[in-house]
C-alpha cells in the first residue's frame, strides 16, 4: 500500500460522511496528527472533520479524553480498551452545539524504536466509537517507525470506512 492509497481512503471516507451528514473526531497517539492531516487534505473535509486531539503523553489521554486513570495505570496506554475510550472521548471533547461528533476514531500503539508498556514495536490498537458504542481493532504492523505510523493511518481510515459502510448496510 502506498501513501496514495491513504489519499483514496480519506477521499472516500470524506465523501461518504458528507453524503450521510455525519462528522468525525480524532484522537491520536502514535500517529501524532497524521490521521487528521490525511483527512483535511481532502477538499470539503471541513464539512465532516470536527478536529483532533494529539494525546501523545499518557496523562493527556486521561485529562483531556477521559480515559480511565486506573486503566492507564494497570494496562498502560497501549491497550484495546484505551483505544475504545480515546475514540469515545474524542466524540465528546469535540462536541459542537451540544452534539457530539457522529464518529470518534483513535490510534494508540508502539511505533518504536523501543517497546512500551510491555508491548513490542508494531502493536497497534485503533478505536472507533459512535452513539451505538465503541470497539477496537488490534494489529501487529511491521517496518520502521515511519512505516508503522503510515500503516496505522491506513488502518484507522479503513476501520472507520468499514464501520460507516456497515451502518449504512444495517450491520
Amino acid at each position: 500500500m502506498s501513501e496514495d492509497h491513504s489519499d483514496r481512503l480519506a477521499a472516500e471516507l470524506v465523501a461518504l460522511l458528507t453524503a450521510r451528514g455525519e462528522t468525525v473526531a480524532v484522537a491520536e497517539s502514535l500517529t501524532g496528527g497524521l490521521v487528521v492531516a490525511e483527512l483535511v487534505a481532502v477538499p470539503g473535509a471541513s464539512a465532516v472533520v470536527r478536529g483532533g486531539v494529539v494525546a501523545y503523553a499518557t496523562p493527556v489521554k486521561h485529562t483531556v479524553l477521559g480515559v480511565s486513570a486506573e486503566l492507564l495505570g494497570t494496562h498502560g496506554a497501549v491497550d484495546p480498551e484505551v483505544a475504545r475510550q480515546m475514540a469515545a472521548g474524542a466524540r465528546d471533547v469535540l462536541t459542537v452545539g451540544g452534539v457530539p461528533a457522529t464518529w470518534g476514531i483513535s490510534t494508540t500503539g508502539v511505533a518504536g524504536p523501543e517497546p512500551q508498556d510491555g508491548k513490542p514495536v508494531g502493536v497497534v490498537f485503533v478505536g472507533v466509537a459512535s452513539a451505538d458504542g465503541s470497539d477496537s481493532v488490534a494489529a501487529r504492523l511491521a517496518g520502521d517507525r515511519s512505516a508503522i505510523r503510515a500503516a496505522t493511518v491506513r488502518l484507522v481510515l479503513t476501520t472507520l470506512l468499514e464501520a460507516v459502510s456497515g451502518r449504512e448496510r444495517g450491520e
